[in-house]
């Protein structure tokens, strides 16, 4: 298992309806991010900084290709234009990243 930490901002005039869709998700992009091997996936928000935490728990040489599969789904891509445009990435993100990956500098079981 894997874990991961991510950030990205929201735009402040937009919460209200960001919080509102991640609610219930669609069953399409819940059913994705399991089979992607990804769980334990949370969202925070602070004064417009996201947070999202995850734990990837298949193979390691499926990560790329399972996250591949999942972000080329045809619904998954419907559900990010939408959240995409509510989202302002870090301006230090790595290239070819939308939410910058942190790095984990401190865990304790």
């Amino acid at each position: 298992m894997k874990r991961f930490g991510q950030t990205i901002h929201l735009r402040p005039e937009v919460e209200a309806e960001y919080r509102k869709i991640h609610v219930k998700i669609w069953p399409e992009i819940e059913k994705g991010i399991r089979d992607s091997g990804i769980t334990n996936y949370s969202i925070f928000l602070k004064d417009g900084v996201m947070f999202a935490y995850f734990e990837y728990t298949g193979p390691d040489d499926e990560f790329d290709a399972r996250m591949e599969a999942m972000s080329n789904a045809p619904r998954m891509q419907e559900w990010w234009t939408i959240t995409k445009a509510m989202q302002i990435p870090l301006e230090t993100r790595a290239e070819g990243e939308w939410w910058a990956n942190m790095e984990e500098v401190f865990h304790q079981d």
